[in-house]
């Protein structure tokens, strides 16, 4: 039994095919255009095309690597930060290979004592990709610690970046405060964890193997991910200089749309974070939803439906940002032609928080169903959701194989496949022992 189709999918290319106009939809050579959910990406430069002067270009062609930690389902913020461009982009057609992560190697940085979570969630979020629309026949899902190419790259780049560096990064940062770790908290204190794990500390680095592995040109990440891909770039440019051109410069895709690039949590939070107990999930019921919602965080001063009200900073407004689009209104409120409308009545009173409330559970609701639908799918075929992960897995690492074998070469430490070293060894140690 095939599973239910995503909307909107295109017929799939073969895969070695050139595009006919060769241009890169996602990160880097595309030129950024709206999405069929209304959502536009853009580069982290200032041109909407891939920086041709880099150091090394894909020969293979343009190539996404992208992924997610299993430490839970996942939810809204993931699915407008990256999930549904990702949906977007393997329907384009466009690109050469697509490569999608569950690092859960990441993920155990800061599990390490709980490693039962990260195991478990790998299923939940292998369902959450297959509910929204990838496809395994045009994108490759695997699991991160199924590729140990990835670590020993990984090892290699260590020699290549400072304590320092690593210190400076703005996203490790946040990292380490928002996972509560800290150097020489207190005995007792158990409102922050013991030190800092290395494997956390570094993790940039391993972001970095997993992003040269695959050879990828474009990184659909959210905006706090862009110094992360900045210093996978000074790596390359490292390794390039010092061992030859050997590894492809990424790019990182954002969002043009601002609702899209870190949507609030329901209570209004900066993050949607399943720590904090503010996501609406993908396989949230339509009940759920409907209750996430009832709860939103609005304006507090709002407080009788004829006073006037804040769009900005209304969580409910931010949602209706990233989700609505203009056909919503004539379908669930067609006394609005658009947003626009709807906002500006809200602004000066006279609409109540509880009607906009409903028209954004609406539109969730209609988008989330045909999601959930797959989800039922899916969730009967367990087995065939790992079988889908093995072979995945089993692609992955043999791309990465390569991109390790191209690496050890250029390090001159692939021995015993260097010809000319055992040769030229051999003659020496001949004419030392002739004389």
């Amino acid at each position: 039994m095939n599973p239910p189709r995503s909307g909107g999918e295109t017929p799939s290319r073969p895969v070695g095919k050139a595009p006919e106009k060769g241009y890169d939809d996602d990160r880097t050579t595309a030129p950024a255009g709206p999405s069929r959910s209304g959502q536009k990406f853009r580069t982290a430069h200032a041109s909407p095309y891939i920086n041709e002067t880099r150091p090394l270009k894909n020969a293979m062609g343009k190539i996404i690597l992208t992924g997610d930690r299993p430490t839970g389902r996942l939810h809204l913020g993931h699915y407008v930060g990256s999930l549904r461009r990702r949906v977007e982009l393997q329907n384009s057609g466009e690109f050469e290979r697509i490569f999608i992560m569950i690092a859960d190697a990441q993920a155990l940085t800061d599990n390490a004592d709980n490693p039962e979570k990260v195991r478990q969630n790998i299923v939940e979020v292998a369902l959450d990709y297959l509910s929204a629309g990838l496809d395994p026949a045009r994108s490759t899902l695997f699991i991160q610690s199924q590729v140990p190419e990835l670590c020993e790259l990984a090892f290699y780049y260590m020699n290549l970046v400072t304590v320092q560096r690593l210190q400076r990064n703005p996203t490790v940062k946040a990292e380490i405060t928002l996972r509560g770790f800290a150097e020489g908290a207190a005995e007792g204190d158990t409102t922050q964890r013991q030190g800092i794990p290395v494997g956390f500390f570094t993790y940039p680095i391993s972001q970095a193997s997993d992003i040269t592995a695959f050879k990828a040109t474009t990184v659909p990440a959210g905006e706090d991910q862009e110094p992360m891909i900045e210093q996978t770039r000074e790596i390359v440019h490292k390794f390039n200089s010092v061992y030859g051109q050997t590894l492809v410069e990424p790019e990182i895709l954002l969002p043009d749309n601002a609702a899209c690039m870190r949507l609030p949590g329901t209570d209004g939070k900066a993050k949607m974070s399943k720590s904090l107990g503010n996501c609406i999930y993908l396989s949230d019921t339509a009940e759920e939803v409907r209750k996430k919602v009832m709860g939103m965080y609005t304006d507090p001063d709002h407080l009788r439906v004829e006073d006037p009200g804040k769009v900005e900073g209304n969580t409910v407004f931010t949602y209706l940002d990233a989700f609505s689009r203009p056909e919503h209104f004539s379908k669930y409120l067609p006394e609005y032609a658009s947003l626009d409308e709807l906002k500006a009545h809200y602004r000066r009173g006279g609409l109540g928080d509880v009607k906009v409330k409903r028209l954004l559970i609406a539109i969730l609701n209609e988008m989330l169903d045909p999601i959930r639908e797959r989800r039922r799918h899916y969730e009967t075929r367990i087995g065939e959701v790992y079988d889908i992960l093995r072979e995945g897995s089993a692609k992955a690492r043999a791309a990465a194989a390569e991109t390790l074998a191209d690496v050890r070469a250029a390090m001159k430490i692939n021995y015993f496949d260097d010809r000319e070293l055992i040769d030229g060894q051999t003659e020496h140690f001949k004419l030392k022992t002739e004389n």
